[in-house]
């Protein structure tokens, strides 16, 4: 029983040692950790868990907080707009 406990645990916060890492995944990896103010290990483990589309992996999201309320009219996208939502008829029939 003591040793089925002993390989669970250890199983379950099992380390790896990944070596020859290619310098631009190293800089991409040092460059997330930075940006979102994480260790170099999560944002490993998130990158592989997502590329492996594991189902335990969370997802990356962005807060847009920042672009809330930030919206300004602009008479030429709405031309632009408005003529995407114009219907061709000659080409429905």
């Amino acid at each position: 029983m003591f040793a089925k406990d002993a390989c669970n645990a250890y199983i379950a916060c099992m380390q790896y040692t990944i070596r020859n890492i290619p310098p631009a995944v190293d800089r991409a990896l040092r460059a997330l950790a930075k940006r979102e103010g994480k260790s170099m290990n999560e944002v490993a483990l998130r990158a592989l868990g997502q590329a492996l589309g594991a189902e335990d992996a969370p997802s990356r999201r962005r807060v847009l907080d920042d672009l809330a309320g930030t919206w300004r009219e602009d008479p030429e996208f709405e031309r632009a707009l408005t003529d995407q939502h114009r219907v061709d008829e000659a080409l429905w029939r």
